[in-house]
């Protein structure tokens, strides 16, 4: 429908979901599994907002408009899951969640994510730019390393309804 993604795009988030690897993203980022989601802590970090998580369907749809419901329902539940998570384990104060669409929406990878953003007090997330380098892999593992034993403890849909 309204895609973008050039001829021959090596999908990096088809990568991980293949089980493989690059330099910005590895298999010990993943922190949640599901049936039609995936989730793992992005490399890309902002100054005050740092171990975000993205989660993608576990299937390449390049954007919203391309992707069919279950997989839908599938992120939706998974984002849930990793804002609660996120609010038990990081010590934040509530969380985001930004989605882009095209060019003109900020998206810069064709394949659907959404990020979750842990927030605290006057973080300035939206008058901030993300960091010129991403983050390392010994840089995500604290945060990822949190997430995975959070949902070892909890389940991976925690069906609790507050924090």
């Amino acid at each position: 429908m309204f895609n973008h993604e050039p001829v021959g795009y090596d999908c990096p988030f088809c990568r991980v979901l293949g089980g493989g690897e690059d330099g910005v993203t590895s298999q010990q980022d993943i922190v949640l599994r599901t049936a039609g989601a995936m989730a793992f802590v992005a490399s890309r970090w902002w100054p005050n907002n740092r171990g975000h998580v993205l989660v993608v369907p576990d299937e390449h749809h390049e954007n919203l408009y391309d992707l069919p419901p279950r997989y839908g329902h599938a992120v939706h539940d998974a984002v849930r899951a990793i804002a609660i998570a996120i609010r038990h384990t990081y010590g934040c104060d509530g969380v985001s969640t930004r989605q882009h669409n095209e060019p003109a929406g900020y998206q810069d990878a064709w394949h659907y994510h959404v990020h979750v953003f842990p927030r605290y007090k006057d973080d300035n997330l939206y008058n901030t730019r993300h960091l010129a380098r991403p983050a390392t892999r010994d840089e995500r593992e604290p945060y990822a390393r949190r997430l995975r034993a959070y949902f070892t403890q909890y389940g991976d849909l925690d069906d609790r309804t507050s924090c």
